[in-house]
């Protein structure tokens, strides 16, 4: 038996080894795994993978994410505004690196990107994320198996 939450992804900046890792994990647990993008992406066929196309444009995969999830459903995104709309709106919010965004910390990481938002805008240098790591990735299967496990325990 699947578990009964489905699983957003905001697929666009998704790195592939997480949607490779998803789309395993939505066949083992039987959970329904949906990623949202502005372009086309390669899905494997099954019947808990699906794929949902949305036109190009500022927000526009974020807005039919949170607009398709529901309370309790686990979204995967390293957008925070993104991730705070889904908090909001009852669901999970889980980074490819391996972060459950909270809504004791969302705020805070959200005010620490505006800022760094308005330090670009005024031409300061601020680079931008690390590289996507082995260590990122093994945070993410952990914290992933373990939001899974509660569910189905």
């Amino acid at each position: 038996m699947g578990i009964s939450i489905q699983i957003l992804v905001d697929a666009d900046a998704c790195p592939r080894v997480v949607k490779e890792m998803l789309f395993r994990v939505a066949e083992r647990k039987q959970v329904m795994v949906t990623l949202v993008a502005n372009a086309k992406l390669f899905i494997p066929d099954s019947p808990y993978i699906h794929f949902v196309l949305v036109g190009a444009g500022f927000d526009v995969a974020d807005k039919e994410i949170v607009r398709l999830m529901q309370v309790g459903d686990l979204v995967i995104t390293a957008d925070i505004p993104l991730a705070a709309d889904a908090i909001a709106k009852g669901g999970v919010a889980l980074n490819p690196r391996g972060e459950f965004y909270t809504s004791a910390n969302v705020q805070g990481a959200l005010s620490m990107r505006n800022f760094m938002d308005e330090l670009r805008g005024g031409g300061a240098m601020t680079g931008g994320p690390p590289a996507f790591s082995p260590r990122d990735r093994a945070a993410f299967a952990n914290q992933l198996d373990r939001f899974l496990t509660k569910l189905s325990g």
